[in-house]
C-alpha cells in the first residue's frame, strides 16, 4: 500500500529553484533512501513533506498522505499531522533536544501536545524509551541530554519522533556524526522499528554503503533532480546515470600515493601516556575519584609516515590527540615531539608547537568569521616570534599556502563564509602548513564531508604528503577513510591501544575481537549488488 505519493513536486525560494518535478512513492513497512550531496534536494524534500518550509517558498505539484493532500493545508491541520501522523529524526540531537529538560519530560512532552494525561504520557515515555534501547533500570528519565553520548541521544530523538506511533518517519542524516558500531545499533533499532509497526521510512544519507544495506528502494539526487531510481539492488546493479557512477567512484576511491620510505628519524614518540578527568566527590569528605581517558598509551611515527587512530567515541581518540598537541596536561608517560620533550604540565614551547599542526572536524568553527583568509592562514606565524616573516614575504607565503591546497590567491581576500565546506577544510589545510610542520594531527577531518568532496581532500593529504614527506595522525571513525590514506593503524579502546600493524594486514586479518567487531559494523556497498 503506497503510504506517501509525490508527484510532479517542484520548490522555489525567493524565486530561486530548489526542487524540479520530484517524484517519490513509500509504501507501509518499506524504508526508501535518499542519497545525494549536499545542496542536492535531500533535506528540503524532507521539509516539503513535514511543510516546513520558509515563507518565501513557493511549492507546486502533489504531495500525499493515505491519499491526503498536504500542500495547500492550514497549519491548525498540519500541525496535527506532524508528530501524529509524520514523525522526523533530525541529525544533530544536541540541536533536536531541550538541554534544560529531562529525557522522560520531553518525550512526554510530545505526548502531553496531543492531549494525553500527564501519568499517561510518563508511562507510555517510559515504554518508548525502553523500546528504544534506554531503560529506566539503566537510563533514569530524570537524566539530561548532556549526561549521554551521541547514540544515546539519538534514541532518545527517534523516541520522541515515534511516540504517537507516525505511520510515516523522516530521518534526515541520522548517524552521519556516529562510530560505525553505534551507526549499525541506530540503522538496525530503525529497521527494527518500521518491521514492527509496519510504518514507512525516508532515509537521507550521502553514505552510499550504508543506505544500500537498507533500504528496500532509492532515489539519487542532484541539483534539485531525482536522477536515478528504483529498487535498491537493481539501481546498483545498473546506475545508469553518470552522477550515479561518480559517487560509487568517490565513495569507493583509494588516493593514489607514491610515498617515500619513511626516514629514520622518528617525529612523534608516545610512552605510556596517561589523562585522568576528576570525578565529582560523592561527599564533602570522600576521597575525590578520577576517570582514567588514556590509560599507557605508547605509539610513534616516523618522518613522512601516516599512522591511523580508530575507535568508537569515548575511547580516548582525541583526549589523545589533544595532550600530543599540548592542550592538555598528563598524569604519565612522555609525549616527545622531533626529539623535543615536551613538559607534562606546560605542554610543549613555540620551538617545538612549530613542529605539530592540526586540522579539526569542523573547520568553520575553528576559524574566526570576522577575519579574512589571508589573516586566518597566517595565525601559526606567531609561533615563530622575531623569524615570523613580515609585508610581501608574509603575503607570498599566504599564497603560497592556499596555492597548495587548490585555492586562488585571490582567496585570501575572501571571508570564511563564502567558501563551501570542502573548500574550508582546504584552507584548514593551508592553516597547518604554512609553519611547514613535521606532523599533522587530523581529527575526523573528512568525516562531515560528501564522498566526492572527501575524495578530494583524501587525494591533497596524500599528494601532500608524498611531495612534502609530512608525517599525519589521522584520527577518524570512519575505518574505510583510514584504510584508503594510512601505512599503520593503532586501534583503541577504553583508553588503549588494543591492535596495531599495517594498515592492510589489520583490515584483513583483524586479531582483536573489538578490531573484528568495528570491521564488521562498517557499511558495504558489496551489499547492494549481492
Amino acid at each position: 500500500m503506497t503510504l506517501l505519493r509525490i508527484e510532479n513536486l517542484k520548490l522555489e525560494i525567493a524565486g530561486i529553484p530548489i526542487l524540479r518535478d520530484i517524484d517519490l512513492a513509500v509504501e507501509a513497512g518499506k524504508i526508501v533512501g535518499i542519497i545525494g550531496e549536499s545542496g542536492s534536494g535531500k533535506s528540503m524534500t524532507a521539509l516539503s513533506v513535514m511543510q516546513l518550509l520558509p515563507g518565501a517558498a513557493t511549492v507546486s505539484g502533489s504531495i500525499k498522505l493515505d491519499g491526503n493532500e498536504l500542500i495547500g493545508q492550514s497549519e491548525r491541520t498540519l500541525n496535527a499531522i506532524r508528530g501524529r501522523d509524520i514523525g522526523m529524526v533530525f541529525q544533530e540531537p544536541m540541536t533536536a533536544l531541550n538541554p534544560l529538560m529531562t529525557i522522560g519530560d520531553q518525550v512526554a512532552e510530545t505526548l502531553r501536545l496531543r492531549g494525553v494525561s500527564k501519568a499517561e504520557a510518563e508511562a507510555r515515555a517510559d515504554e518508548t524509551l525502553t523500546r528504544v534501547g534506554l531503560p529506566k533500570e539503566r537510563f533514569p528519565r530524570t537524566r539530561y541530554p548532556h549526561e549521554l553520548s551521541g547514540g544515546q541521544r539519538q534514541r532518545v530523538v527517534i523516541a520522541m519522533a515515534i511516540a504517537l506511533k507516525p505511520r510515516l518517519l523522516i530521518a534526515d542524516e541520522p548517524t552521519t556524526a556516529l562510530d560505525v558500531t553505534t551507526q549499525a545499533r541506530i540503522v538496525d533499532l530503525l529497521k527494527r522499528l518500521v518491521s514492527e509497526d509496519g510504518m514507512g521510512m525516508i532515509f537521507i544519507t550521502h553514505d552510499l554503503g550504508l543506505v544500500a544495506g537498507l533500504a528496500d528502494d532509492i532515489a539519487i539526487m542532484r541539483r534539485g533532480e531525482i536522477v536515478e531510481s528504483g529498487e535498491t539492488r537493481h539501481v546498483f546493479a545498473t546506475l545508469s546515470h553518470p552522477y550515479s557512477r561518480a559517487l560509487l567512484e568517490a565513495s569507493s576511491h583509494q588516493p593514489a600515493r607514491n610515498p617515500p620510505e619513511p626516514a629514520a628519524n622518528t617525529v612523534l614518540s608516545v610512552q605510556d601516556v596517561v589523562r585522568d578527568y576528576p570525578l565529582a566527590r560523592k561527599s564533602l569528605f570522600a576521597p575525590r575519584q578520577a576517570f582514567r581517558a588514556v590509560n599507557g598509551v605508547s605509539l610513534s611515527i616516523a618522518r613522512g609516515e601516516n599512522v591511523g587512530l580508530v575507535g568508537e567515541s569515548g575511547c580516548g581518540k582525541s583526549t589523545l590527540a589533544r595532550a600530543i598537541l599540548g592542550l592538555e596536561p598528563v598524569q604519565g608517560g612522555a609525549i616527545v615531539i622531533d626529539g623535543s620533550v615536551v613538559d607534562r604540565e606546560k605542554g610543549p614551547d613555540f620551538a617545538t608547537r612549530r613542529k605539530i599542526q592540526a586540522v579539526f572536524q569542523d573547520p568553520y568553527a575553528s576559524f574566526n568569521p570576522r577575519h579574512r583568509v589571508g589573516r586566518l592562514v597566517s595565525e601559526p606565524f606567531h609561533l615563530l616570534g622575531n623569524a615570523a616573516p613580515h609585508g610581501p614575504e608574509r603575503d607570498r607565503r599566504v599564497v603560497k599556502a592556499l596555492e597548495e591546497v587548490g585555492l586562488a590567491a585571490a582567496d585570501a581576500d575572501k571571508y570564511i563564509h563564502e567558501f563551501s565546506g570542502g573548500q574550508r577544510q582546504r584552507i584548514a589545510i593551508a592553516r597547518a602548513l604554512i609553519i611547514e610542520p613535521a606532523l599533522i594531527v587530523l581529527d575526523e577531518a573528512v568525516s562531515a564531508l560528501d564522498v566526492s568532496i572527501r575524495a578530494q581532500i583524501l587525494d591533497l593529504l596524500a599528494d601532500l604528503s608524498d611531495r612534502l614527506q609530512l608525517s599525519y595522525l589521522f584520527i577518524s571513525h570512519d575505518l574505510t577513510v583510514v584504510r584508503s590514506i594510512t601505512d599503520r593503524v593503532l586501534v583503541m579502546r577504553a583508553g588503549e591501544i588494543v591492535e596495531s600493524g599495517e594498515t592492510e594486514a589489520v583490515f584483513s586479518n583483524p586479531q582483536h575481537p573489538y578490531t573484528q567487531a568495528l570491521i564488521a559494523a562498517t557499511p558495504r556497498l558489496a551489499g547492494a549488488t549481492a
